[in-house]
């Protein structure tokens, strides 16, 4: 990707069950930046119950990585499934069973995305303490369209767990 395009601000979640999550995180932060992202930061791990997973699964640990993007969605899209799968992750995959690695595009800028493969804001960002109280350590002021709440306004609106 050619550096001096202009860049979008994004925000990733990571999620990983399975292996060394803090050792994949950073082999796909380094990726990342391999494929193009810039002035990334990662927030801490947390480690957070299974949400809407099999029954037995373990915990999973959280982060959020924000950066500057020079390329679409898209493009920022396929280099995280690619990093997916250099990671361990199969191709073809249950969103409810337990994995290395889960990338998940949260935000890409303010634009407000909804293709078959590709919606963003990420739909369940919101709901989700384990992708925001990550994301608001790194980008608390960063708005979620459409409406643009803050990402901390929006965690501070989640339900007492």
């Amino acid at each position: 990707m050619n550096s001096s395009k202009a860049t979008v601000p994004v925000a990733l979640g990571l999620g990983a069950n399975l292996g060394d999550p803090a050792a994949t995180f950073a082999t796909a932060r380094r990726l990342l930046v391999a494929g193009g992202l810039q002035q990334e930061r990662l927030a801490a791990i947390i480690r957070t119950a299974p949400v809407d997973c099999v029954p037995g699964t373990p915990d999973f640990c959280n982060s959020a990585l924000v950066g500057d993007w020079p390329g679409t969605a898209r493009e920022l899209l396929v280099l995280c499934q690619d990093i997916e799968r250099q990671c361990g992750r199969p191709a073809r995959h249950s969103q409810r069973e337990s994995r290395l690695l889960d990338l998940d595009i949260l935000l890409f800028g303010e634009l407000c995305i909804a293709e078959p493969d590709l919606v963003v804001p990420h739909p369940r960002l919101r709901a989700r303490y384990f992708a925001l109280a990550p994301l608001a350590e790194l980008a608390g002021s960063w708005r979620i369209p459409p409406d643009l709440i803050s990402v901390a306004d929006a965690l501070a609106a989640l339900p007492a767990t």
